[in-house]
């Protein structure tokens, strides 16, 4: 584990964009650092003069000039960049040109699309002008129920340039988990297709999207996009326009410039109580911190064609979107990775001459538990990068891309998170690479792993904390004026310093590695859910009185959830109820958070006030023993335990067995 897997040659060191930026540094600032451990830890002390170096480096294109970096650099409530005005969408249309396209795409049916600057620029431009003929206008927020295709990459520029405010969520997902989230925006306009296909499989979705309508009755206006029915009629619905009459015509971009503060996004990231955190990210934010991630932790810039699998409803798809701020070809794939086998988005990365591939951890593994041999259905020769998220990739997971797809590709595994669109632990080009290990703590992000007390650790697990502010953090959440449930969801453990909610070791190298979520938000295949909203579905069954659900996610395990029931006198727990349960959960959740497992219990453990306890049981299926786990004298029912107990040491002696 001591040796790299992977040494960044003499030529891939002088070409990468963190050498150039280093180089600029020196020439410009004065300023020489002897190796990347030095140079994070100026970016990290050292915050207005990295922020205002990231400003000046990439000349990031605004309508006033830039003045202090950061007014007030408490946290939560960094003030950043104040006064300056910009948008999203020219930091975008500045790489605009012939040479290339902007967006390469194929979906399940195996259609392929290129889409040029200059149409997707002019696509942008008449979306705009109609959204405003809607009535739309800065501030106010547009919906989108669309897969992963070039036009939602349309909607959302459409949507930053007039600065309204963007959120989506991927058509898979069924009606609760879009009006939970949807609902507490207040949308204007929703741009919705008519229905997707995944598996093979075609579903429609007309049918949801009235049920959805009638439950959000601040939408005005609907854009359709047939996507499953070429002929899906507008007419089906009220004040609808189809997206070919929205899209028409050579209208000029207009581009509203707005505060570096303004709302870009919203974006959901679920706790283990209440609806789904409204996450707001400010327009200059994203910017300047996906320019940042982009250039020296993807190495990514115009020759590039970046492919990073995603649905739309995943942080991900915004960070898929983000090359586009780089220049660089965007290849977007819609459909089911596995289908019709693992091999589908290997064809596609070597048919469009992808050179960075990133994926979640689980489509790795699944190609590894497979035995996909990728080099035998696709020529991968463009392909310099690898990139890995969404859960811990093990040291096997490393190991089978050296030992599959090519040995001299660097591995870039990262993770962040919805909650500040970014990254905290990533990698650069020009540092080796360790099995299972993430190369650095990211430039400007002040991540330490502590203990209990707030005493950073150095090779230990610990709970990761970011200790400074970064732009990209949350403005604020939606209808949360007081910042009561922001500050409840990072800064109640460790006041003034940032909880991620991950277990991280920071290695002695400088390097990380993530073991899992610490607490107990269910994080399927990259895409958090709150339990509470798994809870509103299973509990809607009058079968279930009571029910709790974890998911077991650490490195080097496969995710297991199960979910645990307690039923209502005089009912059992029958195989059909249980197809009923999963069911119920894919549709109003996602097929990616139903549970692999279901169990009829007694009891649900509780706390004194009542709480669900599952951090606690997570714990104990982890193998951590019941005295360390829990305090009997702060639970309702203390006896509840025992089962638990008594499941965690079949499952370990089963999982030994095996």
């Amino acid at each position: 584990m001591n040796n790299p897997a992977w040494q960044p040659s003499a030529e891939t060191i002088r070409a990468a964009k963190l050498t150039a930026f280093a180089d600029w540094l020196e020439r410009e600032r004065g300023l020489r650092f002897a190796d990347y451990e030095a140079l994070w830890r100026w970016s990290v002390h050292d915050l207005e003069g990295f922020w205002s170096a990231i400003w000046d480096y990439f000349a990031i294109p605004a309508a006033t000039p830039r003045g202090r970096v950061l007014a007030e650099a408490k946290m939560p409530g960094a003030r950043w960049f104040p006064g300056v005005t910009l948008n999203y969408v020219d930091q975008v249309f500045r790489h605009a040109t012939t040479a290339r396209p902007a967006i390469v795409s194929r979906n399940e049916a195996g259609e392929n699309r290129e889409m040029s600057w200059p149409e997707l620029q002019r696509q942008v431009g008449a979306l705009a002008a109609s959204l405003r003929a809607m009535g739309v206008g800065r501030g106010d927020r547009v919906v989108a129920y669309l897969p992963n295709i070039p036009e939602t990459m349309v909607a959302f520029l459409a949507v930053a340039s007039i600065g309204a405010v963007w959120s989506a969520c991927s058509p898979d997902m069924g009606r609760i988990a879009v009006v939970d989230r949807f609902r507490q925006i207040a949308p204007k306009v929703l741009i919705a297709v008519d229905g997707y296909r995944y598996g093979g499989k075609g579903y429609d979705r007309r049918e949801l999207i009235h049920e959805l309508l009638a439950e959000l009755p601040s939408i005005d206006h609907m854009v359709l996009l047939p996507s499953l029915d070429p002929r899906a009629d507008p007419a089906e619905f009220e004040h609808c326009t189809a997206w070919a009459q929205a899209t028409a015509g050579d209208v000029p971009l207009r581009v509203e410039q707005v505060p570096f503060e303004h709302p870009l996004w919203v974006v959901y990231s679920s706790g283990t109580t209440g609806l789904p955190k409204p996450i707001v990210h400010s327009q200059g934010g994203i910017v300047v911190e996906h320019v940042k991630m982009g250039a020296f932790h993807l190495d990514l810039g115009p020759e590039d064609r970046f492919h990073w699998f995603s649905s739309s409803g995943w942080i991900m798809w915004n960070c898929q979107v983000a090359g586009l701020l780089m220049g660089s070809t965007v290849c977007i794939y819609d459909g089911n990775p596995g289908w019709p086998d693992w091999n589908a988005l290997w064809r596609f990365v070597g048919e469009t001459r992808v050179t960075f591939f990133g994926a979640g951890a689980a489509f790795f593994l699944s190609c590894l538990k497979t035995h996909v041999e990728p080099n035998a259905v696709a020529n991968l020769k463009a392909l310099r990068a690898v990139g890995s998220t969404g859960s811990p990739l093990p040291p096997e997971g490393y190991q089978w891309i050296y030992d599959h797809v090519r040995p001299d590709l660097w591995i870039n595994a990262i993770s962040g998170g919805t909650d500040f669109a970014g990254c905290f632990v990533g990698g650069v080009p020009t540092l080796p690479v360790h099995l299972g290990e993430m190369q650095c703590r990211c430039l400007g992000a002040r991540v330490e792993a502590w203990d209990e007390a707030g005493k950073p650790l150095i090779d230990e697990v610990g709970e990761l904390v970011c200790s400074a502010p970064m732009p990209s953090m949350p403005l604020m959440f939606w209808n949360d004026p007081s910042d009561a449930r922001y500050r409840e969801s990072y800064f109640d453990m460790y006041p003034g310093a940032w909880r991620h909610g991950d277990w991280i070791r920071i290695t002695p190298r400088g390097g990380a590695v993530i073991y899992g979520r610490s607490d107990a938000t269910i994080n399927r295949h990259g895409i958090r859910m709150g339990t509470s909203e798994l809870y509103r579905a299973v509990e809607e069954i009058h079968e279930i009185l009571d029910s709790l659900v974890v998911d077991l996610e650490y490195l080097g395990r496969e995710s297991y959830m199960p979910l645990f029931v307690v039923m209502r006198p005089g009912h059992d727990l029958t195989p059909q109820l249980e197809a009923t349960l999963r069911e119920r959960i894919k549709v109003a959740l996602s097929a990616r958070h139903v549970p692999n497992e279901i169990f009829a219990v007694a009891e649900i453990p509780r706390t004194l006030s009542g709480k669900k306890m599952e951090l606690p049981v997570k714990k104990l299926l982890l193998g951590q023993t019941i005295d360390t786990v829990a305090n009997p004298d702060a639970m309702a029912n203390p006896a509840s335990l025992h089962w638990f107990v008594d499941f965690a040491a079949r499952r370990a002696a089963t999982e030994h067995k095996a």
